[in-house]
């Protein structure tokens, strides 16, 4: 039987991955200057949350970390400290251990004291505030009251609570007699008329014990809800026990908050929805607590009038006080009879005018979409049994062409619906893995911060793309590579900053991340705007190294390319992050291995660009079924922009070998993809012949001759590489309708790799056109 802690437990750290995605968010929008109070409040939530649960684990490490973040976040949201470049910074360093130290708790692990006391001595020293405990709160000593109050809910506890007998002198706190059920406020409780025609709101606030649990403290509550007006605090003593008999496991008090505030209710509750579920709340605007007396049902608490407010130095009586004059405010009971039977009575608002409207105590909030959380390796086994039932749909297909049933036939129209069902499963299973990108990119921030403090560079990332979607399978796979890449940009790519200063940039470095869906594959491109390639440089180091011959004529592609080859680099240097084509080879073979490839584009001066082009997905394609040599192939239909026959006119020699074919105007060379393939010698003509024309992400083109296509359909993919190795121009292979195997091309790698002869070694005029 499964543990149900177990499971609560591991759905926290779930969570807490989203929280983290969110605390990003709020704090690249800060770094961007967005400035906007909900911006600051993303923030403090997400790591208020984060606290809150990992109380209720008992995870005492990063309970420590996430409340002295929160602290100084706190100090952001009241306004009394406004983070520069260097606070975000140190934010974004913040969010980054607090990452650490939820994956360390999700694995058992335990992060280094070495590397969260310096991030918080920084932190204080920065913004100038240490534990709560040691924190000036502001507050009157009248109010002190309701700080301690947090304590005798809390788990912490009251502090020397054992020792309070030894201490007979205490001076005692102004708190209310037993008849007396309101604490001092720190001012005091408006009238009837300074409320009148106001706008604002009056919010009962009761906690639970499970709000005290799971980390929470009504204090950051309430100066969350002062942010939207000027606040009046009232604190319920009544059910307070005496010192010796508190529980620190439950919260003995309640509040009652008047809050004048131009915000709408909605912004009031947004406060408290951390802790829905964990408390009592009734929420009633002001001009409904003005209403006239003889418009209040009989359940709502009779108000009288006010009292003037409290002196804060009026201590308690040791005795209890005699009953006080009729013109005190009182807390007042709902009436039993109102309630359920099962409902205890509920402390109601005492309002100081004529009379009362009932409280509203349910509002409508705005219910977000139901997730569900699946486990992946769930979603993997779906995945599979789906490209199962593609090739079973295909397998009936080929059985019905083969029994020469007519196209109208009821099997036949039947089995297009079965076809379309089966697409339409397949594409609801692939946007179930499917997620976005945005992730990866924000762990790609925190290798800029890092890489770009050790090298001593000023260097910016920026993204674009974040919500591209691409299957997670290949998101996980890209994590290494991008690493490298982004390293490699911030040590090498990147100048320093007096030479980019000398050079007329900025001081600043910019590295920018993207990522676009383009002709069925998705592009990542990682760009700097540093010094570029020297290309003199690297091909006089490919000629030291015995890479080329010294008289080799390369164009600049060739020459940027030369930094995939194993151990090649041009650094004079050696950095502990990375040299400018030192393990670019394996990045090259790892992008390869996801069915994906990786082109340079580099400017001197101006910077480079390394972009990446991958499949969506790994598990299904749709593909033009193509037959050459008695071979059946798979050629991948977002690469081919049409299909073309060749006429006498489209023909042209181009030296001895090789052809080319106009195209409106244009030529693109022919390749016979029989010959690169090795299944025959080319052909004596094309004349007559089929080709597909093959669009590249870099914008060139190219023909592949095959001799008939045969079908277009959706083909599962199954790879090659875990037996066979890297296969040139080869992605994957298929299990076709009949159970033949066929291999699916990759139309670039080949296109790259061809040799580009169309015509037999033997000499013979065949000139066309």
């Amino acid at each position: 039987m499964s543990d149900p802690m177990a499971e609560i437990r591991a759905s926290f750290f779930i969570e807490c991955e989203e929280l983290l995605e969110s605390l990003q968010d709020g704090l690249q929008l800060m770094d961007d200057g967005d400035t906007d109070p909900e911006t600051i409040n993303i923030v403090f939530r997400a790591v208020h949350s984060i606290k809150g649960g990992a109380g209720a684990f008992g995870l005492d490490d990063l309970v420590h970390f996430a409340h002295r973040f929160e602290t100084a976040m706190d100090e952001v949201r009241a306004g009394r400290f406004h983070p520069d470049g260097e606070a975000i910074r140190l934010f974004f360093t913040c969010a980054d251990v607090l990452g650490d130290l939820v994956r360390a708790a999700r694995d058992d692990d335990v992060v280094a004291s070495d590397v969260t006391d310096p991030v918080l001595e920084k932190l204080e020293k920065l913004v100038g505030v240490e534990d709560e405990s040691e924190e000036d709160l502001d507050f009157t000593p009248a109010t002190l009251s309701l700080d301690l109050s947090l304590d005798f809910g809390g788990d912490a506890g009251l502090p020397g609570l054992p020792n309070l007998p030894d201490f007979p002198n205490l001076s005692p706190l102004p708190m209310a007699g037993p008849d007396e059920d309101t604490l001092p406020l720190t001012e005091p409780l408006p009238t009837s008329e300074s409320i009148a025609g106001s706008k604002g709101f009056i919010v009962f606030f009761k906690p639970e014990p499970a709000l005290y649990v799971s980390g929470n403290e009504p204090l950051y509550l309430f100066r969350a809800l002062r942010d939207l007006g000027d606040l009046a605090v009232t604190c319920h003593a009544t059910s307070l026990p005496a010192l010796d008999q508190i529980d620190a496991d439950i919260g003995h008090l309640s509040w009652t908050l008047t809050v004048h505030t131009e915000e709408s209710e909605q912004a009031v509750r947004e406060v408290f929805e951390f802790v829905d579920g964990l408390c009592q709340l009734d929420i009633t605007p002001l001009s409904a607590s003005t209403a006239p007396a003889t418009a209040a049902p009989a359940a709502v608490a009779q108000v009288l009038p006010p009292l003037p407010p409290l002196e804060p130095s009026s201590p308690v009586a040791a005795t209890p006080p005699a009953p006080l004059p009729p013109a005190k405010p009182v807390t007042a009971m709902v009436a039993p009879e109102t309630l359920d039977d099962e409902e205890p009575a509920k402390h109601v608002e005492n309002t100081p005018a004529e009379g009362a409207a009932p409280a509203k105590t349910t509002g409508t909030p705005t219910q977000p979409r139901a997730t569900v959380r699946v486990d992946l390796e769930r979603i993997d086994r779906l995945v599979n049994l789906v490209g199962e039932l593609v090739i079973n749909q295909a397998m009936l297909s080929q059985s019905v062409t083969e029994a020469g049933l007519p196209p109208n036939s009821p099997v036949s129209t039947g089995l297009e619906e079965f076809l379309q069902l089966t697409r339409d499963i397949q594409e609801s299973v692939m946007m179930i893995r499917a997620q976005p990108i945005k992730s990866l990119f924000q762990r790609m921030g925190r290798i800029v911060r890092e890489s770009s403090a050790s090298v001593g560079k000023e260097v910016r990332l920026h993204t674009d793309g974040e919500n591209t979607e691409v299957d997670k399978t290949v998101i996980e796979r890209l994590a290494d590579p991008l690493t490298h890449m982004i390293r490699n940009a911030v040590d090498h790519g990147l100048e320093n900053p007096e030479k980019r200063l000398a050079a007329g940039k900025s001081r600043e470095g910019h590295v920018m991340l993207t990522a676009q869906h383009r002709s069925g594959r998705i592009v990542i491109e990682v760009s700097d705007d540093g010094a570029g390639i020297n290309r003199e440089r690297v091909k006089a180091k490919a000629i030291e190294k015995g890479l080329i011959p010294a008289d080799a004529q390369l164009t600049d592609g060739d020459i940027d390319n030369l930094l995939f080859l194993p151990g090649f680099s041009t650094a004079q240097e050696i950095s502990n992050l990375s040299g400018r084509g030192v393990g670019m080879d394996v990045v090259k073979s790892s992008i390869q291995a996801l069915g994906g490839r990786i082109t340079i584009t580099s400017q001197e001066g101006k910077g480079t660009t390394f972009s990446i082009s991958l499949p969506l997905t790994l598990a299904v394609l749709d593909g033009m079924v193509v037959r050459v040599a008695d071979e059946t192939l798979v050629v991948p239909l977002n690469a081919i922009l049409e299909t073309l026959t060749l006429t006498d006119d489209d023909v042209k020699a181009l030296g001895p070998e090789t052809h080319v074919v106009q195209i409106r105007g244009g030529f693109v060379p022919l390749l016979d993809l029989g010959a690169e393939l090795g299944y025959r010698t080319p052909q004596e003509s094309y004349v007559g012949g089929i080709v597909l024309l093959i669009g590249q992400e870099d914008g060139n083109r190219a023909a592949l001759a095959v001799d008939a296509i045969e079908d277009q359909r959706q083909v599962v993919i199954k790879g090659l590489e875990g037996s066979y190795g890297r296969v040139p121009g080869i992605a994957a292979a298929t299990i076709l309708g009949d159970g033949q195997i066929a291999l699916i091309l990759d139309p670039t790698d080949l296109v790259s790799q061809a040799s580009g002869r169309t015509r037999p070694r033997t000499p013979q005029h065949a000139h066309v056109g």
